[in-house]
């Protein structure tokens, strides 16, 4: 006597297999979007280290020439890194007549609506030079 029995066979079903692909590429889109998130970041970051470095040089070079700041807005442009950069210095008095605040913004040169570094300086007076 010959005992058919079903053939068993082991392995995914096609609607298993499409549910797996379909969960892996939810997956996958979900790295390419913080992937690229994350790439956004890093050229704002450039910016913006790049921006402090403009105000800090311009601090840098008033305090090297010794001069005595006079007090208003200046404006000006400069370079770091292969961009251009739009600067505002607004030097104001202190309480002590010795010193003079600098307050210094950077922007990226098409728009001066969003400041990619600020910094705040004090320069001193020069002696030998009036008042």
């Amino acid at each position: 006597m010959i005992n058919w029995r079903p053939l068993k066979h082991s392995g995914f079903t096609l609607v298993e297999v499409l549910v797996a692909l379909a969960i892996i590429s939810i997956a996958l889109i979900a790295s390419l979007r913080v992937a690229g998130g994350g790439t956004n970041s890093v050229g704002e970051l450039r910016a913006r280290l790049l921006a402090g470095w403009v105000a800090e040089n311009i601090l840098a070079e008033q305090r090297a020439r010794g001069v005595w700041l006079p007090i208003g807005m200046q404006r000006g442009t400069q370079r770091q890194g292969g961009i251009d950069f739009a600067w505002r210095e607004e030097v104001i008095v202190t309480p002590n007549v010795q010193f003079r605040r600098a307050d210094i913004r950077v922007f990226a040169a098409a728009e001066e609506t969003h400041a990619l570094a600020h910094l705040v300086g004090f320069v001193t007076h020069p002696p030998g030079t009036d008042k």
